[in-house]
């Protein structure tokens, strides 16, 4: 028993050895350096029913040519087997180019760390291609409802619509019959966790709307209607249509009715 006490003192001795190296991690891991982590000293200070605490002195150096006003991190402490045993938070604020600044990190973990990794939070919104790309909900509403909806040139239904998109500058644009399409556009920040609400009025047409049974929506002029056919100008060129192909027409000024 003895030869087996001994025995795991001295791995565990070594495991622990081998941890307190010097460890330096640069972040992103591609493209330009824009922080150079340095963790050392990585030392246990208490052990109590298979928790164990550790403390190590880490720095961090700012090597991109802006100050970084505010970025945090997730340190994520693994066993040698690979698993993850712990984690710390890690936050940095206004870090000039060049700057070092160094403190300490605490570290609850169920097993001795064999290896660790940094997460990016959030960081500067020009350093966002660096991070995951983590869809944000936006509640997309129209006044007056029911216009149809385009996320950056795609179709994404029918307002009031919840939509899922990345971070980033997004093109909204809307449609309704009766009423002159209209765009915006949303920029959405990496640390948007919750659900963003977007609200867009649309004017009302000052033009005629003929809604054909095959989907297709003219604007222009209704010269006139009769029970046969309906002649219409659109863009100046005066077009006559069967009467059996209009679905509805919504005169200038009227109030659309419901689909």
């Amino acid at each position: 028993m003895k030869i087996n006490k001994l025995l795991f003192a001295s791995l565990l001795g070594a495991c622990l050895a081998a941890y307190a190296k010097d460890e330096v991690v640069v972040w992103p891991q591609s493209g330009p350096p824009v922080l150079r982590f340095s963790m050392s000293k990585f030392r246990e200070t208490a052990n109590r029913d298979h928790q164990r605490s550790y403390t190590s002195d880490m720095s961090a150096e700012n090597m991109w040519s802006k100050t970084i006003p505010q970025a945090t991190f997730y340190l994520y402490v693994f066993d040698k087997d690979k698993v993850r045993i712990g984690q710390s938070f890690i936050s940095l604020t206004d870090l000039a180019p060049g700057q070092l600044t160094k403190f300490q990190t605490h570290i609850q973990a169920s097993g001795v760390p064999a290896s660790f990794e940094l997460v990016a939070k959030s960081v500067p919104l020009e350093l966002n291609p660096d991070l995951p790309t983590k869809p944000v909900s936006v509640a997309v509403h129209s006044l007056p409802e029911g216009a149809d909806l385009k996320v950056d040139g795609d179709a994404a239904g029918v307002t009031p619509k919840v939509i899922r998109v990345p971070p980033g500058k997004h093109l909204l644009e809307f449609a309704k019959p009766g009423f002159s399409s209209g765009s915006v556009t949303v920029e959405v920040a990496p640390q948007d966790s919750s659900s963003r609400t977007v609200r867009y009025e649309l004017a009302r047409s000052r033009e005629d709307t003929v809604m054909l049974r095959d989907g297709t929506v003219l604007t222009g002029s209704v010269d006139s209607v009769s029970q046969t056919d309906v002649v219409v100008t659109v863009n100046g060129v005066k077009q006559t249509l069967d009467r059996k192909q209009v679905r509805r027409i919504i005169m200038a000024g009227d109030e659309p009715a419901g689909k």
